[in-house]
Order: structure tokens, then sequence, then C-alpha cells
């Protein structure tokens, strides 16, 4: 098991280790191990959340409610993979893909809603924009 100190997943990640921490607090990232003394121990699966969710709120603006439901959609994927992978039963399988798909299905109407609220914000400047250089002309 890894056993990375705080600064080391800080430096890893690009992100503070206040923030590391407040990851924890809130619940978006769990709770690592600690030693006696109350070192923080991390694994290398808590630098892949992190990573994770830095690209999620920079890719896609997500804030930090949008990042919980999107993480736990992704926790719910990796929970049918694993239960998935147990089965034998040719229907039980479908269904557990069924399953998969439609996760899968919500984290994209998540993204889709994203990207339209940002081609929104687009369209606002693109307009605006517009009808400022219609005035620029207007006093040219």
């Amino acid at each position: 098991m890894d056993r990375l100190k705080i600064d080391h997943v800080a430096t890893e990640t690009g992100l503070t280790k206040r923030t590391i921490r407040y990851y924890e607090q809130i619940g978006i990232l769990p709770h690592p191990p600690r030693s006696e003394g109350g070192v923080r121990y991390y694994s290398q699966e808590h630098v892949d959340l992190l990573k994770r969710i830095t690209n999620a709120k920079d890719a896609l603006g997500f804030s930090l409610q949008e990042l919980q439901y999107y993480l736990s959609l992704n926790d719910m994927i990796e929970s049918y993979k694993a239960d998935y992978k147990q089965l034998s039963s040719t229907i039980a399988r479908k269904e557990k893909l069924i399953d998969i798909i439609n996760t899968i299905n919500d984290e994209l109407k998540l993204i889709v809603l994203k990207i339209e609220k940002i081609e929104n914000v687009r369209d606002e400047l693109v307009d605006l924009k517009k009808r400022a250089q219609v005035v620029v002309d207007t006093l040219s």
C-alpha cells in the first residue's frame, strides 16, 4: 500500500494541502489512514481521485455539489462493474450492463447541462459584442 504524505499528494495533484483537507472534510475524498501521530497517509488511489476531481472542476466547471453527484455516479459505475464480474448468468450480466449504461447516461446529462450553460454564456457575450460593434460602427 502506498504511504504518501500530503506534501507529495499536493505536489502531484497541483492542489494545496488545505484544499485536500477540505475535500476530505466535505466527503469528496475518503479519509486516508493515519499514523499513531496523526499523519495522513494517502494512497495512489487518493491521488488518482484528486486528479479526476481537478479535471472535472477545471474542464467542466463543476460546483462542489455537482462534483459530489458526478463522483457518486462514478462510484455507482465501479460498483456495477465489480458486480458484473461476479455474475455468471447472461440475463443478470445484461441487466447489470443496462444499469451501467443508465448511470453513464446520467453522467452525460450532467455534462450536457453544463455545456448548455456555457453555450448560453457564450451566446450572450457574442450578442453583446455584436451590439457594441454596431454602436462603434455608427459612431465612426
